[in-house]
């Protein structure tokens, strides 16, 4: 298993956003996360596919 699990936070920071961003851009279901008792998870590799997409519908 060789993917990372980016906590809310991590995933802000790799994605320079702020982490009130984050959350609602993922409890909106705009970004690709799961949540673990309550507090949301990010596989790194679902995140770059995300990237790719939004880069592709430019």
């Amino acid at each position: 298993m060789s993917s990372e699990i980016l906590t809310i936070k991590e995933l802000a920071e790799y994605l320079k956003l702020t982490e009130k961003t984050a959350y609602r851009l993922a409890a909106e279901g705009k970004l690709p996360g799961f949540k673990v008792g309550g507090s949301w998870r990010f596989k790194s590799e679902d995140v770059d596919a995300w990237i790719e997409e939004q880069k592709d519908k430019e």
